[in-house]
């Protein structure tokens, strides 16, 4: 009994640290208002390709994979190289990858300034190399665009969202081509559907997911899993 109750106080303390340090990153206010320099729906279905970091990637796909107009998505890494693009090597903080998100998209049903829309309210673009209870250049803000749209698109909205001082501090957000991503470990895709009495789930990610069918109802889409 004593074992276990050193247990639970042991569970207790590392979950209030948990959401204390997830809590910092959420937003004050509501939606943020949508990017001026985005492109209309395209006129026939398609598929079209963005990668976001915005922290760990298990909470960013949780999101994402629930985003109505996203056809699949994929944890993994951008940034650095092939060989490195393993767990280990990335949570060593040498690799140059961040924990990415690849998220497919029909550019018909929904435009990649709405998903930029999502990225930005789903974490802390301010903080650098760090969300939440996470901290290192694999947890850094990062936009890897696949495109000269996407590239012009992103600037122009975080010029914008600067502007309207939607965060106290300025973004510091990468922007960066596309070079590669590189599909993670089965074990990291859909974690936290698969996972979700996970605490650092529980604090960190389904909060997210909460924001996501609160701020964009009309976004939001029931996720069982492929």
């Amino acid at each position: 009994m004593r074992l276990r109750s050193v247990i639970n106080a042991a569970f207790a303390v590392t979950l209030s640290l948990l959401t204390v340090a997830c809590n910092a990153e959420s937003l004050e206010h509501g939606p943020i208002v949508p990017p001026t320099a985005d492109v209309p729906l395209a006129t026939s279905p398609g598929r079209a390709t963005a990668v976001f970091a915005g922290g760990c990637f298990w909470g960013t796909q949780a999101v994402f994979e629930r985003v109505k107009g996203v056809i699949s998505t994929a944890a993994g890494y951008s940034g650095g190289s092939a060989g490195t693009a393993n767990y280990a090597d990335v949570s060593a903080e040498t690799t140059d990858h961040a924990e990415s998100v690849e998220v497919v998209y029909d550019p018909s049903r929904l435009t990649y300034g709405q998903l930029l829309r999502v990225f930005f309210t789903i974490h802390d673009p301010t903080t650098l190399n760090r969300q939440g209870p996470d901290s290192g250049t694999s947890y850094r803000s990062a936009i890897f665009y696949a495109n000269d749209d996407q590239k012009r698109i992103a600037e122009a909205y975080i010029a914008q969202l600067d502007a309207a001082h939607a965060w106290k501090h300025k973004i510091v957000t990468q922007v960066v081509p596309l070079k590669a991503f590189y599909r993670a470990e089965d074990y990291h895709q859909d974690y936290a559907l698969k996972n979700p009495n996970n605490p650092y789930i529980e604090v960190c990610d389904r909060p997210k997911i909460a924001t996501l069918k609160a701020d964009y109802p009309d976004l939001y889409v029931e996720y069982k899993g492929h």
